[in-house]
């Protein structure tokens, strides 16, 4: 299975051009599997709830109708981030979109700093698709820091957890090394670069989009101030086995009643 992430470089509020930027990036790639960032279509750094609303679109909108077409021209399984809007409510969400059809989504549950201004936090759990009898899930940057989200999804069967994401502290790249270790899931996070400053708010972003192994090793990773398209070749199937030795099971040996 080849699997990997884009790296991008975002202008804010211009869709158009963050789609030929990522198009661009994806020229001639065949792959079962792309990552794209959080917010990618859209940047990142919102000032106002009527900004984020202006930007956010259904999930039949122009991302999706662009992320189906990517899909059938890389072939791969996209999954990557928008600004989501559902009756009233505004989310930080991500789609999955294979073969011109929408798998799934997700709605960030975890909320970074003035998110928690602009969007509503997730309303449902995580969830694990089956394509092509590969086992993915989603999860949205901050959720990182929050070791229950993939430990959620490897409960419930992901081999691989894609991860779009838009990064400001240093943390995340050798956090998701522990993530994939204690849930024996592979992860693909990918990360955009440069500054966004707008408002009140100047955010530089760590780039180092990476693609992690169910052994904790970083099979790929991404410079921290490019723009760049990385995958690489797994074998899913490997995450299947939770055991790290003879006698322990990261899943069977929890404890939950005592926790």
């Amino acid at each position: 299975m080849k699997i990997g992430y884009v790296q991008t470089l975002p202008e804010f509020g211009q869709k158009e051009q963050n789609f030929k930027e990522v198009n661009r990036l994806l020229s001639g790639v065949s792959a079962d599997l792309v990552v794209l960032p959080e917010l990618f279509a859209t940047g990142y750094t919102i000032t106002s709830k009527d900004e984020a609303r202006a930007l956010s679109e259904k999930k039949n909108g122009e991302t999706a109708l662009f992320l189906e077409k990517i899909s059938v021209l890389t072939g791969a399984v996209i999954v990557g981030g928008f600004v989501e809007k559902d009756d009233d409510h505004i989310y930080n969400s991500a789609m999955m979109v294979y073969r011109g059809q929408l798998i799934g989504m997700y709605r960030k549950i975890h909320l970074f700093n003035k998110e928690k201004r602009w969007f509503s936090p997730g309303d449902r759990p995580p969830e694990v698709y089956t394509v092509n009898g590969w086992k993915i899930g989603m999860m949205i940057c901050f959720d990182w820091i929050f070791p229950e989200i993939s430990r959620a999804l490897a409960l419930k069967g992901a081999q691989i957890i894609a991860h779009p994401s838009n990064l400001v502290m240093p943390h995340c790249q050798k956090a998701m090394v522990t993530r994939c270790i204690e849930n024996r899931v592979f992860a693909v996070t990918s990360n955009r670069i440069g500054e966004e400053k707008r408002g009140e708010d100047h955010f530089r972003f760590t780039g180092g989009s990476q693609v992690t192994s169910c052994d904790g090793e970083i099979l790929c990773s991404a410079p921290e101030r490019e723009t760049h398209a990385g995958f690489v070749i797994i074998d899913q199937v490997l995450s299947e086995n939770k055991m790290i030795n003879a006698y322990n099971d990261v899943l069977l040996d929890r404890r939950p009643e005592l926790y």
